[in-house]
C-alpha cells in the first residue's frame, strides 16, 4: 500500500527503488518522498555499502505538483490518524462507561446489605448520570473541614426568607438546602453511597434555562457562585464591603495586582479559581510563572519568551486555593476540542512567597540574578563541551576520558622490563584513548572509574606502563583533572540555587483528575485525609485508600489519557481549616452525628431507619423466596379504622381500571377528604373521632398543612398494608415523597409535638376509661391515681386549645368522688386506733389523698366544687382535735395534718399508674359508654 501511494506521488515505477526508499525512512512516506526527490541525494540500505545515488526529478513543474501532493497527503495522514485516536478514545471511554453501567446496574439488583457502611469510612456519592465531576468537586469541598462546617450550620432567620422573592435567591437557598442534606447524609448515613439527585437536577436546570454551554467548568463555576450568592444572603447585605464578610469569598477568593509597563497603571482584582495554562511548561511553578510575567524578563522556570507589557502579582492569597489547570484547547483546523495530554508535575507543598505583591522586589532581583547565571550557565555549557570534545585532529574524544587513561598508565608497576616491552609501552602511549571505552563513561568523576578496569586478564599480555614516574607528577595527574572539573560543575550547579524565601507554604488539599478525551470522559478525586495522614480515591461510590505514587500516575499525564485538571491547595498555617468541630464543655472531637445540628440530625435519623426498614423488607422477601411458603394472610395491626379504610382502598380497584393503573394521587386524596369529613362530626366522649385518627385530631385543632400532609404520606407507607399491586405502588409513591421533604421544609420538633400532643390525648382517653372501671368496681385508690393523672395531663393539653385535650368537668367530678369517698375510708381507719388499720389509713392518705389535694389546690383554673371538696377534706382532720385518742395517734395526727393543711413547701410525688393497652378507637369509644351506663344505673357491666 505505502510502495503504491510512493509511486503514485513520485512517478517512479521501480519498485526495488521505492522499497530501499521506504527502508531507509523506516516506513516514512514524507521523508521517503524527500529522498527521492533530492537530486543530491542517493537511497541506500543502511545494511549495505554505499552507492551511487539514484537522481531524483528536476525541480519543475511536476516537482511542485508532487510537493502540493505531498502536502495534500500528509494532511490526509494527519487528519486520518485525528480520527483513529478520536475513536480509540470514544471506544475506551465508551468502554468505561458501560463497564460503569453494568456495575451500577449490579449495585442495584443486589442485596441492600451491600450498601451498608463500614464504621467510619468516608460516604462515597451515587453517579446518576454522568455527574462524576460533581462527585469529584462536593467530595473535595466536604472534606475540607471549615467547609463543611458552613454548610452545615447556613441558617437564614424568618425575616431574610421573607425578603428573598427573586427566582435566583429561591433558587440558591433551595440549593443550600440540599447541599446541606447531602452533607448531613455523607456524616451519619448507615449507607455507603447517598444520591445527589436533587442538587445535580437545580443544576441542570439552570444551564437548560440559559441554554449555557453545559461544560465541567461551568458547572463548577456556577456551583461556586450559587454557594457565594447563597452565603450572601445570609450575611445580609450586597455592598462590596458585605461581600468581604462572606464566608465563601474569605474562604476561597483572592486578588491579585496587574501592573503595567513602567508602573503607570495598576489594577487590582478579586479571582477565585486561578486559570493556569499547561502548554509549554513542565511544572507548576513555570505554569505560575507564565501565568503572572507577561513582560520580558526571565522566568525563574522556563526559557519561554512571554508577551511583553505587564505583570501579575497576587496580593491576597484566600486560605483555600484552586488552581484549574488548562487542559483543553480548541483545534480550529480540525473544529473540535482537543486534550492536552502533556505531563505537568506539581508539589504536595508550594511556597507561594515569590509571587506576592509584597516580595516584588526581592523577586526581580532574583528573576535578574538567574538570568545573569543563566548566561554564564551557557558559557560554561560551552565551556564543558571543549572538555568532552577535546582534540585537534578530526575526531575528538573526551578529555575526562583522556586522563583516565593517562592516569591509569601512570599507576601501572610494571611486572618485568624488557626490549619488546618497553617497544610495546612506548608505542600504546599514545593521548588517543580507545575506541572501546563507552562514551556515556565521559560524565564520571575520575574516582568513579576504578583503576583495575582496564587490566588483562592473567593470560593476556601485561598493561603498559611507564618506566619510571615521581610522586609530584603521579599526583598532578591524579588531581588536576578533578580538580577543573569540581570547579565547572560547582559553577553548574550554583546556577540552580535560587535561595527563595519559604514562609508561605501551601499543602495539597486536593486533586481533580479527568480520564478520557475532550468529548467524553471520567472525573474521580484523590484528597488528602490530614487526620489519618494518607491519600483517599473517591471515585463515585468507589471509596480506596491511595498512595502519593499512584496520584502521580494517574494526575501527573503523559503517561496515559488521565491527568488532573484542578489542584486545590489549602495555606498550611490555618489549623483550623483541617481541624474537626470539638464539644464545647469537654473540648474532645465531635464524631458523626454529634457534630450535626439537631435538625440534620433528625434528618439523618429518618433516612437511616427507612434504610434499615428496606434492609427488614428485602431480607423478608428474599427468604419468602427462597423458602416458598403457602399465601397465608399477613396480620393487619387494626389500631383505628382509617388503616383498615386504605386496606380496602388497596385491593378493590376503581372504576373498572386495572388496580396498576389507578392514580395514586387519587389515593392520598380520598383519604384526606374521608378524615376531614369526619373530623366535621359531633364530638361525645362516647364517640370521638379523634380517636380514629391523628389526622381527625390535627384537623379540629387546625394543624399546619405541612404537618397533615406529611402524616398523611407516613399512614400510606405501612407495608402491612401492600396486598397488591395498587398498594405496593402507594406505598413507594410515599416513601418517595416523604424522602423529597428536606429538613428546611418542615419543623420537625413541630412535627413531633403535634404527634407527641395526639399520643397524650389518647392516653388522658384511656387512663379517664381506666380510672372509672375502677370507680365501677369500688377500687377507688388504684381509680383516684388514674384519673389524677388524665386531669393533669389534660389540663396540659387543654391550655394549647380547647380541642388538645377533654371535656376536664368529666374527669374532675369522679375525681372528686373517688377523693371523698378514699378520705372518709382513710379517716374511718385512722380513728379505730388499731395499728394496723391505723397504718393503712395513713398510707391511703400519703399516697391518694394529699398528693391529690396538693395538685388540685396548684390549679389556678380548678373548679368551686373542687374547692368545696379540698375545705370538707381539710375540715374533716381538723374536727379530729377535738376528740379523745391515744397519744399515739395523736402524735400521728399531728405529723398528717400539717401536710392536709398545706402542701405548698412540699414536692408532689404522684404515683404512676400502670401501663395500659391503648386499643382501637371503637373498642374505647365502647367501653366508655358501657362503664357510663353502669355508674349512672349504679349496676356493674363488663365489656370484653
Amino acid at each position: 500500500m505505502l510502495i503504491n501511494q510512493l509511486q503514485e506521488i513520485t512517478g517512479i515505477q521501480d519498485q526495488q527503488v521505492l522499497y530501499k526508499a521506504l527502508k531507509a525512512s523506516h516506513g516514512d512516506v514524507g521523508h521517503a518522498v524527500g529522498l527521492l526527490t533530492t537530486p543530491t541525494v542517493g537511497v541506500q540500505d543502511p545494511g549495505e555499502p554505499q552507492e551511487s545515488a539514484t537522481p531524483g526529478l528536476p525541480k519543475d513543474e511536476l516537482q511542485a505538483a508532487i510537493e502540493l501532493s505531498l502536502q495534500e497527503s500528509h494532511k490526509a495522514q494527519e487528519e486520518e490518524r485525528e480520527l483513529h485516536r478520536a475513536l480509540e478514545a470514544s471506544t475506551e471511554e465508551n468502554a468505561a462507561r458501560m463497564k460503569r453501567k453494568r456495575c451500577e446496574a449490579q449495585s442495584e439488583m443486589c442485596s441492600p446489605a451491600d450498601w451498608i457502611r463500614q464504621d467510619d469510612w468516608p460516604v462515597g456519592i451515587r453517579n446518576v448520570g454522568n455527574t462524576c465531576w460533581f462527585s469529584a468537586v462536593i467530595q473535595s469541598l466536604f472534606h475540607l473541614p471549615v467547609f463543611k462546617r458552613l454548610v452545615l450550620n447556613y441558617h437564614l432567620s424568618e425575616r431574610i426568607l421573607e425578603k428573598c422573592k427573586s427566582h435566583a435567591d429561591k433558587r440558591n437557598i433551595a440549593f443550600m438546602q440540599e447541599l446541606r442534606c447531602l452533607f448531613a447524609l455523607m456524616v451519619g448515613s448507615t449507607r455507603r453511597f447517598v444520591d445527589p439527585s436533587a442538587a445535580v437536577e437545580l443544576l441542570r436546570d439552570a444551564f437548560r434555562t440559559s441554554e449555557a454551554q453545559q461544560d465541567v467548568s461551568e458547572f463548577t463555576h456556577k456551583l461556586l457562585d450559587w454557594l457565594e450568592d447563597a452565603f450572601q444572603l445570609a450575611a445580609n447585605g450586597t455592598s462590596a464591603e458585605d461581600k468581604q464578610h462572606n464566608p465563601m469569598v474569605q474562604l476561597f477568593y483572592g486578588t491579585f495586582v496587574t501592573e503595567r509597563k513602567c508602573k503607570t497603571l495598576c489594577n487590582i482584582e478579586q479571582f477565585g479559581q486561578y486559570p493556569l495554562q499547561v502548554n509549554g511548561f513542565n511544572n507548576l511553578d513555570e505554569c505560575l510563572e507564565g501565568a503572572m510575567v507577561e513582560k520580558e524578563i526571565e522566568p525563574l522556570h522556563s526559557d519561554h519568551s512571554v508577551t511583553p507589557g505587564r505583570e501579575r502579582w497576587f496580593k491576597k492569597l484566600p486560605p483555600v486555593l484552586t488552581f484549574e489547570l488548562s487542559r483543553f484547547e480548541f483545534n480550529t483546523q480540525l473544529g473540535r476540542p482537543e486534550k492536552i495530554h502533556k505531563k505537568l508535575e506539581f508539589p504536595q507543598i508550594i511556597y507561594m512567597d515569590r509571587y506576592l505583591h509584597k516580595n516584588l522586589e526581592r523577586t526581580n532581583e532574583r528573576r535578574g540574578e538567574v538570568k545573569r547565571q543563566k548566561e554564564q550557565l551557557a558559557a560554561l555549557q560551552q565551556k564543558l563541551e571543549c572538555y568532552k570534545n577535546f582534540g585537534s585532529g578530526p575526531v575528538k574524544y573526551p578529555l575526562a576520558d583522556m586522563l583516565q587513561f593517562v592516569l591509569e598508565f601512570a599507576t601501572t608497576k610494571p611486572t618485568s622490563v624488557s626490549p619488546a616491552t618497553e617497544e610495546m609501552r612506548l608505542s600504546t602511549a599514545s593521548p588517543t584513548p580507545p575506541a572501546s571505552f563507552p562514551h556515556s563513561e565521559a560524565n564520571k568523576p575520575i574516582t568513579d572509574f576504578p583503576f583495575t578496569q582496564c587490566r588483562p586478564p592473567i593470560d593476556c599480555p601485561p598493561h603498559p606502563a611507564p618506566h619510571s614516574i615521581t610522586e609530584e607528577e603521579l599526583h598532578f595527574v591524579k588531581t588536576c583533572l578533578q580538580r577543573w572539573r569540581t570547579e565547572v560543575e560547582n559553577e553548574i550547579n550554583g546556577t540552580k540555587t535560587h535561595n527563595f524565601q519559604n514562609h508561605v507554604p501551601y499543602r495539597l488539599h486536593a486533586v481533580l483528575v479527568h480520564e478520557g478525551q475532550a468529548s467524553a470522559g471520567h472525573y474521580w478525586a484523590y484528597i488528602y485525609d490530614h487526620a489519618n495522614q494518607r491519600w483517599m480515591k473517591y471515585n463515585d461510590v468507589s471509596i480506596t485508600e491511595s498512595t502519593w505514587e499512584e496520584l502521580e500516575r494517574d494526575s501527573f499525564g503523559g503517561m496515559t489519557n488521565a491527568s488532573a485538571y484542578c489542584l486545590m491547595y489549602i495555606d498550611d498555617k490555618l489549623p483550623h481549616l483541617i481541624t474537626e468541630d470539638t464539644d464545647n464543655e469537654t473540648g474532645q472531637v465531635l464524631h458523626g452525628m454529634d457534630s450535626l445540628p439537631s435538625i440534620l440530625r433528625r434528618y439523618v435519623q429518618e433516612d437511616n431507619r427507612w434504610f434499615q426498614q428496606e434492609l427488614s423488607e428485602w431480607e423478608e422477601q428474599y427468604c419468602q423466596t427462597a423458602t416458598p411458603q403457602e399465601e397465608s394472610a399477613v396480620p393487619v395491626d387494626p389500631a383505628s379504622s382509617s388503616l383498615e379504610k386504605v386496606q380496602q382502598m388497596s385491593v378493590e380497584p376503581q372504576f373498572g381500571a386495572p388496580a396498576e393503573k389507578l392514580d395514586q394521587e387519587a389515593a392520598f386524596h380520598e383519604e384526606y377528604s374521608r378524615l376531614h369529613e369526619l373530623s366535621q362530626e359531633k364530638t361525645t366522649p362516647q364517640d370521638d373521632p379523634r380517636l380514629q385518627h391523628a389526622l381527625v385530631y390535627f384537623f379540629q385543632n387546625k394543624a399546619p398543612k405541612r404537618i397533615i400532609e406529611r402524616t398523611l404520606l407516613e399512614q400510606f407507607t405501612d407495608r402491612n398494608l401492600s396486598f397488591d399491586e395498587r398498594a405496593i405502588s402507594i406505598m413507594r409513591e410515599a416513601r418517595s415523597k416523604l424522602r423529597l421533604i428536606k429538613p428546611e421544609d418542615m419543623d420537625m420538633d413541630e412535627y413531633l409535638e403535634w404527634h407527641d400532643d395526639y399520643r397524650l390525648f389518647r392516653t388522658v382517653f384511656v387512663h379517664l376509661l381506666t380510672g372509672l372501671e375502677h370507680y365501677q368496681h369500688g377500687k377507688m385508690q388504684e381509680a383516684l391515681n388514674y384519673l389524677s393523672h388524665a386531669y393533669e395531663t389534660n389540663n396540659a393539653l387543654i391550655i394549647k386549645g380547647e380541642k388538645r385535650g377533654m371535656d376536664k368537668s368529666l374527669i374532675a367530678v369522679y375525681r372528686r368522688k373517688c377523693l371523698m369517698a378514699l378520705n372518709e375510708g382513710a379517716s374511718r381507719l385512722f380513728r379505730s386506733g388499731e395499728e394496723g388499720k391505723v397504718k393503712e389509713g395513713v398510707s391511703i392518705m400519703e399516697e391518694s389523698v394529699i398528693p391529690c389535694l396538693h395538685l388540685m389546690s396548684r390549679d389556678t383554673t380548678v373548679s368551686q366544687e373542687d374547692r368545696d371538696a379540698m375545705e370538707s377534706v381539710r375540715s374533716h382532720w381538723c374536727c379530729c382535735l377535738g376528740q379523745d385518742m391515744d397519744d399515739s395517734l395523736q402524735v400521728k395526727l399531728g405529723e398528717l395534718l400539717p401536710r392536709v393543711l398545706d402542701g405548698s413547701a412540699e414536692t408532689v410525688v404522684l404515683k404512676d399508674p400502670p401501663k395500659v393497652h391503648v386499643n382501637q378507637a371503637h373498642d374505647l369509644c365502647s367501653r366508655l359508654a358501657a362503664v357510663m351506663e353502669s355508674i349512672h344505673n349504679a349496676t356493674i357491666v363488663t365489656v370484653t
